[in-house]
């Protein structure tokens, strides 16, 4: 099967409007940048974005939420995305926040073909809220259901023409577990290297799980910094 697409426009020419997508990365740390360009040129409407955060509000998934993309927002922060909490607090956008530990969770358990499991995060609060509470050993728990994800859109450092992928440092963060996830998984890589060349050993995605995997372009890498006061104040 031919895994290589020559822009991420081709490779997400198939996500329509109403797709379920995963979108890998930590704050503005390992996202997909090329693929969400993408989604924003192709204008994709009525989009369920799981997703760690949502960038921030002219980056990211942060310029979906601009060109009104997402209907839903599954994610564990809010963080500064302005855009975010405005359509939040209007109504425009559906959010459903959950701890950190369940979203990795619910993303490893879909990779690994667990339908459900049980966790003691959330107990008690408004997270459980209509879910299944059972009692193991005295200690309660809530029911979580993996996640259904049509397409995870994950960023690599390395990959190969096979699909086997390599993270760098704390950009591997949620990408592996969504890689893994996707009914489709669309990679972008700073390096696409001939099949053969990676060391068996450092690869953290096998090339099974990835569908398609592209050379990507002109990434910025942005980084968040937030200041609280000048230097020398």
């Amino acid at each position: 099967m031919r895994k290589v697409y020559a822009s991420a426009e081709a490779a997400i020419h198939d996500i329509e409007d109403g797709a379920v997508l995963m979108l890998g990365g930590f704050g503005l740390c390992g996202i997909p940048e090329n693929a969400i360009a993408a989604l924003v040129k192709k204008g994709v409407k009525g989009l369920t974005c799981i997703s760690n955060n949502a960038g921030v509000d002219d980056f990211g998934i942060g310029l979906m939420l601009q060109g009104r993309q997402v209907k839903k927002m599954i994610s564990s922060y809010v963080g500064e995305n302005a855009e975010f909490e405005r359509q939040l607090l209007s109504g425009e956008l559906e959010v459903e926040l959950i701890p950190q530990g369940t979203l990795a969770e619910r993303c490893r358990a879909a990779g690994a073909g667990i339908p459900a499991f049980y966790t003691p995060a959330g107990v008690g609060t408004e997270v459980a809220e209509g879910k299944e509470v059972r009692v193991f050993n005295g200690k309660t728990y809530l029911m979580e259901y993996a996640f259904d994800a049509d397409f995870a859109i994950v960023k690599a450092w390395k990959g190969d023409k096979h699909g086997n992928l390599i993270f760098k440092d704390t950009a591997r963060n949620f990408n592996p577990m969504m890689a893994m996830a996707g009914k489709v998984t669309i990679a972008e890589v700073e390096e696409l290297v001939e099949a053969g060349t990676l060391n068996p050993n450092d690869i953290h995605v096998p090339g099974v799980y990835v569908h398609r995997i592209l050379q990507g372009v002109d990434y910025e890498k942005r980084i968040e910094q937030r200041t609280v006061r000048k230097k020398g104040e």
